[in-house]
């Protein structure tokens, strides 16, 4: 189910429980959220990690740079994916947590997410840790261009891509195409150079600076609340470690287990939608 409109699912009464000592824990508290993957599966963007997710292998930075093959097969993808991810619409979760800061309940989100949902459902103070695929940026001279613009060259250069049937989507916007001969990819209009979607591959760090970002949202917060992730990638791991280090509530809300869970002040085994807008009824009032 797509909850893009309307009221979040009920909560089921097995996690009621679980819900109220996390508002407890919460109340009176200034939040930082850590948002992953789960938030958006309810938006039609699945989860790398979640139940009944696929295996996939990701493109790694040394693989896009190295081969002229691999930029092409990632671009067609990556277009392809885009497209749809574009369509995408925030959900209940996203929805709350604007609600939450619009509050003055939640100092900040930190998200491990490409997808830009925060951002289109009110959220204002948004790191976005991993990038974002609004951006395409020239590995060479630093140029920034609009996704938008670079998705019209590729359609003018490649036809085709236009009128491709609908495909699987990725949780980075990306899919797997089956065919990438005959491919141009788009250079730098400014340098001829190599052009990059302003997202953190595999095998590369996070830019200094945003991190830091991120660690400042958790030091003025009284509390770190995650949200639809394992935390099985480091960068998530290490705030809630911060959090346990200043003795601060953590709550966590994620199908499954996560890393994180016996650190957890609360751990709720549970969707994001329905959960977060509990909670925002809960909190924000």
């Amino acid at each position: 189910m797509t909850l893009t409109t309307g009221d979040a699912p009920r909560i089921d009464p097995a996690i009621e429980p679980a819900l109220a000592d996390a508002i407890a824990a919460l109340a009176g508290k200034r939040i930082a959220v850590l948002t992953g993957a789960g938030i958006s599966t309810d938006s039609g963007i699945p989860d790398y990690r979640g139940e009944g997710a696929p295996r996939r292998t990701p493109m790694t930075v040394d693989q896009f740079f190295a081969s002229d093959a691999a930029r092409r097969r990632y671009w067609i993808g990556s277009h392809l994916g885009w497209k749809a991810f574009a369509a995408a619409e925030p959900n209940a979760g996203h929805r709350a947590l604007a609600e939450l800061e619009h509050a003055g309940v939640v100092t900040g989100i930190i998200t491990q997410n490409v997808d830009g949902l925060h951002l289109r459902a009110g959220s204002a103070r948004v790191v976005e840790l991993h990038g974002t695929m609004r951006r395409v940026l020239c590995t060479r001279c630093g140029q920034v261009f609009d996704r938008r613009d670079i998705a019209h060259r590729l359609e003018a250069d490649n036809p085709w891509l236009a009128t491709d049937p609908e495909v699987a989507l990725g949780p980075d916007g990306d899919v797997r195409p089956e065919s990438a001969d005959g491919f141009i990819v788009p250079e730098c209009t400014v340098c001829g150079g190599l052009l990059k979607p302003d997202v953190v591959f595999f095998g590369e760090f996070i830019p200094a600076g945003r991190f830091r970002g991120a660690e400042q949202l958790v030091h003025a917060s009284d509390a770190l609340l995650v949200a639809g992730s394992s935390l099985v990638v480091n960068s998530g791991i290490r705030f809630t470690e911060r959090a346990r280090r200043k003795h601060l509530p953590l709550v966590i809300v994620n199908r499954g287990a996560t890393r994180a869970d016996a650190a957890a002040t609360v751990k709720i085994d549970s969707g994001t939608s329905e959960v977060l807008a509990a909670l925002a009824s809960a909190l924000a009032g």
